[in-house]
């Protein structure tokens, strides 16, 4: 029984004589990709002349506008 035992462990571990090679290792490549669309949905806040602000909310659309003509390229309304 023992040597049976081990002509079975020693046959496992034959080999046709080709080399083993690793497999090949894998690299994952991540990207991201940023879009903005504020632009896309933001519009310029226009202020009728009947259209009474207080102070802090005429500074909000300022803010506002200035921010959109920078970031989106908005033109003054003629």
């Amino acid at each position: 029984m023992p040597l049976s035992l081990s002509v079975a462990l020693l046959s496992s571990c034959a080999t046709d004589g080709q080399e083993i090679k690793p497999a090949p290792e894998v690299k994952i490549v991540t990207q991201t990709k940023i879009v903005d669309t504020g632009c896309d949905w933001t519009k310029p806040i226009f202020v009728s002349k009947s259209d009474v602000l207080s102070d802090e909310t005429a500074r909000a659309i300022l803010a506002h506008n200035l921010a959109g003509a920078k970031n989106c390229n908005w033109k003054p309304n003629k």
